[in-house]
């Protein structure tokens, strides 16, 4: 065996793995039925703090983020359209994983993990809350449940956006801050994971 026969099987794995994340994610979306309303987050170019905005049906503007200059501490504001802090988003280096911080206007506080991340499919408990996110989390389309396994939110990447952009079916309406709150920063945590793997 030679370093091309190597190569071709690498090849073949990886597209073997690609087929079944599509697969998973595919009957983890399909559950659950239609939700309630969508909204859509996309990343903002050339903004120096990497904006991320929140629109819905309409595209108007939900909410949308401010961070600060210095990603040593990874600290994010999430606001609504009118300029009020919805949610505080912070990363900390905890043993040897990154945790993630997130505490809501009205003070719930729960936090997300990146160590819990796999390849294929990830059934994440976000501590603090008692849900959990069942899917492809690395691509982002997984189902949101809540404590009674109940869904909250689909979320998937959109196939027609040239760049990161994601739906986020609502199927709680009153959690919908909350759900604004997780994606954000697991679209974050990703990001950070791009940068570091560049």
């Amino acid at each position: 065996m030679g370093f091309f026969d190597d190569l071709k099987k690498i090849g073949e794995t990886v597209g073997s793995l690609n087929q079944m994340a599509a697969e998973v994610s595919k009957t983890t979306l399909d559950d659950y039925g239609e939700p309630e309303y969508f909204m859509y987050t996309a990343l903002q170019l050339g903004e120096m703090h990497r904006r991320i905005d929140v629109t819905d049906e309409k595209d108007s503007l939900k909410y949308y983020t401010q961070s600060s200059i210095f990603a040593l501490k990874g600290k994010t504001e999430i606001m609504d359209a009118d300029g009020n802090v919805i949610a505080h988003l912070e990363k900390k280096p905890v043993s040897l994983h990154e945790k993630h911080f997130v505490t809501m206007a009205d003070g719930t506080s729960f936090t997300l993990s990146n160590e819990l991340f796999h390849i294929i499919k990830d059934v994440t408990n976000i501590e603090g809350l008692g849900w959990q996110l069942q899917g492809n989390i690395i691509g982002l389309t997984f189902n949101l449940l809540d404590e009674k396994g109940q869904p909250v939110a689909r979320v998937e990447k959109s196939a027609i956006s040239v760049h990161d952009k994601y739906s986020m079916g609502i199927y709680q309406p009153d959690k919908e801050q909350i759900v604004v709150a997780i994606v954000i920063q697991l679209e974050k945590m990703i990001e950070a994971r791009k940068e570091n793997r560049d």
